[in-house]
């Protein structure tokens, strides 16, 4: 077992704020699920929508495991973003789950969008969830994100093969990265969704727990660092949160491989790689919480960690058998 320590900061969840008086009319609120192939952009549409990081981004397809939700307010609606594992060919277990996840997102949200990497268009998984999509019966918006990745035509020629495919009842074309178009995805929802009382603090925006949001974080810096060079094989799970009087928070955290051979990977030449991971995991996680903190990070061989179901709770997902 290898331990590296660093300091910074975390605290729960900040007090709830009162609804905003000047508000005039009848509030909104409901959920939209985003579903879409692996790496179609999901999770920087959904930060960039919230406004805050609230699911982390890789360029490693199959990032998110299990759903997020992130909340946004706009004008008089609350808005629950679903971000939902890309949809894939599933070969282990685990796909498996993050899949079937994906799809029950989508089946208990109020609107569904699909997002579609325009430079991709519909091959491959794309074309397949358009076959899916067509036993879910909620409403359905098209999104064609990176648009400006893609000449104005073809991205014209690309709505309408799909929506000859499924009956969108919207078409928007959207950069997540740059914010290009989401005003008016955000515009159309505001007033789409049904009438009620908000689900969540109007300060709150996500419902992940903060235990599990560093890990993710964690996770993130993992993929980022390793990229090619760890294979999917690995999780982290935050053990120990420990409030100190001084104000800071001690947070051990345990990235889980299968092999031994992935443990050195991760621990990297001289223990550079865990370094640099910690620093920059434990600088996010004080940026986010405004309060020290001091992280310890392990890294444990868990064979076939993914056939164990405790794992798989600890991430959100349902176990599949068989």
């Amino acid at each position: 077992m290898s331990e590296e320590e660093n300091t910074a900061g975390l605290p729960e969840a900040a007090p709830s704020t009162p609804v905003d008086p000047t508000r005039t009319g009848p509030t909104r609120s409901g959920f939209v699920a985003l579903i879409g192939a692996t790496n179609a952009g999901k999770s920087t549409l959904v930060n960039r929508l919230v406004g805050a990081k609230v699911s982390i981004v890789s360029h490693k397809v199959q990032t998110t495991r299990a759903i997020v939700r992130g909340i946004a307010i706009h004008n008089n609606t609350q808005m629950v973003f679903m971000d939902t594992p890309g949809i894939f060919k599933p070969r282990r277990r685990l796909d498996r789950a993050m899949v079937t996840s994906a799809w029950g997102g989508a089946k208990d949200a109020d609107f569904i969008v699909l997002l579609v990497d325009s430079e991709r268009g519909l091959k491959g998984d794309a074309d397949a969830i358009l076959e899916g999509l067509k036993e879910v019966y909620q409403p359905k918006i098209l999104v064609l994100n990176k648009i400006d990745q893609v000449r104005p035509e073809d991205l014209l020629k690309l709505a309408q093969a799909a929506n000859e495919k499924i009956p969108f009842i919207e078409t928007f074309m959207i950069s997540a990265t740059t914010g290009s178009g989401c005003n008016d995805l955000m515009d159309y929802l505001a007033k789409q969704l049904p009438e009620g009382p908000w689900y969540y603090p109007e300060d709150q925006i996500s419902d992940l727990p903060m235990r599990q949001l560093a890990a993710e974080i964690t996770r993130e810096k993992l993929f980022l660092r390793l990229h090619q060079e760890l294979p999917y094989s690995s999780h982290v799970e935050t053990e120990k949160w420990e409030e100190r009087k001084d104000g800071s928070v001690r947070i051990e955290q345990v990235i889980y491989v299968e092999r031994d051979s992935q443990k050195k990977i991760a621990l990297g030449k001289g223990g550079d790689a865990i370094k640099a991971i910690s620093t920059a995991s434990r600088k996010e996680i004080s940026e986010i919480l405004e309060q020290p903190v001091h992280l310890f990070l392990f890294v444990k061989v868990r064979e076939n960690w993914g056939d164990d179901p405790e794992r798989f709770r600890e991430m959100g997902l349902e176990f599949p058998k068989g």
